[in-house]
């Protein structure tokens, strides 16, 4: 079934597919520039950790809860990360109420990678007892304004909360946990990763999608790298395919791009 909110009339469609050929855009960028980004942390008082992100007027909320629970079988001396994601109704008209469509189910699933992927968190730090018990780290996304690219936007705002997040110190005595909240200490975080997002629109690629883009490409690229340049998560969307020459295009500039958005997290 169609989705009437999608459908973009040619004459637009072939106006910023022009832009791009002609490397213009229809809010003035470079094809290789972000829109404005802004993040802050600690924006949820009942929260362990969280963050507000802003790229453009796409804004995403971000908290995390750490709490202690069972291993999964097969890694039984790792604590766990999950992540969710809720697109609020307000963010979007094409967001609708009832459970996760496709859309958020792919969100929270890339985010979840590209963070797990990176090594971000030491989740052998975060065991307890092996087998037992371990703590347990839930990323929420809550999207408030949709205007285009959530992917960069979700892990940006994802890593920051992390980093915001403080769990209490707790020891083991005759196989019994004993919590001290009165210790808060952050998690284990060896190094940062970001994700770069990118839309092949007529023949160019053009990085942070505006939603105006993101309705009219042929193809999307995410790319997850860390701090020390390793590409953790791949994402291809889009019914299109991309060439080799298109991909490591792609990749080389995250390399320099992600160096910029690390900058917010400092």
């Amino acid at each position: 079934m169609v989705n009437k909110m999608n459908i973009v009339p040619e004459i637009t469609r072939k106006s910023i597919t022009h832009l791009i050929n002609n490397q213009e855009r229809v809010d003035g960028r470079a094809l290789d520039e972000y829109r404005e980004i802004s993040l802050e942390t600690g924006v949820i008082s009942k929260a362990e950790g969280s963050a507000r992100v802003k790229i453009g007027n796409t804004q995403i909320m971000v908290g995390t809860k750490p709490q202690i629970g069972e291993p999964f079988p097969d890694t039984p001396d790792v604590g766990v990360l999950m992540t969710n994601s809720e697109l609020l109704p307000m963010a979007s008209p094409s967001f609708e109420p009832g459970p996760p469509d496709e859309r958020s189910v792919e969100l929270s699933r890339v985010a979840d990678r590209c963070i797990r992927e990176s090594e971000m968190v030491d989740l052998k730090e975060l065991c307890i007892i092996p087998g037992k018990k371990v703590w347990m780290v839930f990323i929420d996304l809550h999207i408030l304004d949709y205007d285009g690219n959530l992917m960069d936007a979700a892990v940006l705002g994802a890593v920051a909360a992390l980093k915001n997040t403080m769990i209490p110190e707790v020891k083991v005595v005759d196989n019994e946990i004993i919590i001290d909240h009165e210790n808060m200490k952050p998690l284990p975080i060896r190094e940062e990763v970001v994700m770069c997002t990118f839309a092949k629109i007529g023949e160019q690629l053009v990085i942070d999608p505006s939603l105006d883009e993101e309705e009219i490409l042929s193809a999307r690229l995410s790319i997850g790298i860390t701090a020390s340049d390793k590409i953790c998560a791949m994402q291809k969307g889009g019914d299109s395919p991309l060439t080799k020459e298109e991909i490591m295009n792609a990749v080389k500039i995250t390399e320099g791009k992600s160096k910029e958005l690390m900058k917010y997290l400092e």
